[in-house]
């Protein structure tokens, strides 16, 4: 049989994963004990007997193929070189390694014990907290401040960005922005747009201390606690040889329309590795898996034409809170609180990744 490995099991890799192991000899690798459902980390974060599920085992994933727990140390055209020494040889590869992010957005733990034990601690010092600073005022900052005052009513949060408005550069309308705002303000959130901190904060992100900071326009932040929320970095610090030539300044890995690294014709890159230009969300990375899937397939049996990628266009779902937030997409246009918690925010999808890692079965 067709001999495929996947690099990395979140949203992309596990989709591609599943799907490919319908007509191949699949082996996912993956250095969690568990699927992390990143989407559900903010709300974790501020409720930890939130009903929903965060960690999902990957043991029923495949009914053919393997998932091996380790970690991808060198990756060439050929296969992966585990960092316990193994080797897996493939005839194809499909990158699927995510991005770093800062926590509390993404956890680095790979065991899931330990990943739960810093999410309670992190809750434990959210509780504890008066005034909360949030830098970046992206997705992942509006969430949680969201998150954070929907437990929280009378809790200080501050967000803090350079940019002028919400959301920064990203290409989306300005009455998304505006509704965001009025949400914001409704829920009694601080909005510092405009100019960053001169300096962080003398504490460590998430660890409790009374601080005053000044942005670089003069205006005065104080807190007993923050979080950094920005910064994506992909990860692609382990590929080798023409598949590092690949990559940009940023780390991302160049790709063609039918998803195969540059210069590749059997390794294909999905998720926030790629350079797509689109906003790099679990959604995205899950199209990819579908078009990758079916291009290996074509490849493999000889059967069928190649499809191409294209991009998504701008479109946010953002949850400002199980009962708030706003979304955006072309086909509709802005959409408020009541429908973005329909799509988004009480259940956070959870009941679509016990669907997909076969855990309804």
């Amino acid at each position: 049989m067709t001999k495929i490995v996947v690099v990395g099991g979140g949203y992309g890799g596990a989709t591609a994963a599943k799907a490919l192991d319908e007509f191949a000899d699949v082996v996912l690798v993956e250095p969690r004990e568990a699927f992390v459902h990143n989407v559900a980390i903010l709300r974790v974060l501020v409720d930890p007997d939130w009903p929903g599920r965060l960690f999902f085992p990957y043991d029923r994933l495949l009914t053919r193929g393997e998932v091996v727990r380790d970690r991808a140390a060198h990756v060439d055209a050929g296969g992966v070189t585990l960092a316990s020494g193994g080797r897996v040889d493939a005839d194809y590869v499909v990158l699927a390694t995510g991005s770093g992010y800062p926590f509390p957005a993404k956890v680095d733990e790979h065991d899931t014990a330990a990943a739960e034990a810093r999410l309670r601690a992190a809750h434990t010092a959210l509780a504890g907290a008066t005034e909360v600073v949030l830098l970046g005022a992206g997705p992942a900052g509006l969430e949680l401040a969201g998150e954070i005052k929907h437990v929280w009513p009378d809790k200080g949060v501050t967000l803090v960005d350079p940019a002028a408005d919400v959301l920064g550069a990203t290409d989306l309308p300005d009455e998304l922005r505006a509704e965001i705002r009025k949400q914001l303000d409704a829920l009694g959130v601080r909005l510092v747009l405009g100019s960053a901190l001169a300096e962080e904060p003398p504490t460590e992100p998430g660890e409790p201390g009374a601080f005053t900071a000044r942005t670089t326009s003069g205006e005065e932040v104080t807190g007993d606690l923050w979080y950094r929320l920005y910064g994506v970095v992909p990860t692609t610090g382990y590929l080798d040889g023409d598949l590092a030539a690949a990559r940009d300044a940023r780390g991302h890995l160049s790709v063609d329309p039918h998803l195969r690294v540059t210069g590749q014709s059997t390794v294909f890159a999905i998720g926030d590795v790629t350079d797509i230009p689109e906003a790099k969300m679990a959604k995205s990375a899950e199209q990819h898996a579908g078009v990758v899937a079916r291009n290996i397939r074509a490849l493999a049996t000889g059967e069928g034409e190649l499809v191409e990628y294209t991009a998504a266009p701008p479109g946010i779902a953002l949850p400002l809170g199980p009962t708030g937030g706003a979304s955006y997409a072309a086909s509709v246009g802005v959409l408020g609180a009541e429908q973005t918690a329909q799509i988004k925010g009480a259940g956070l999808r959870v009941d679509a990744y016990v669907e997909l890692l076969n855990l309804d079965r």
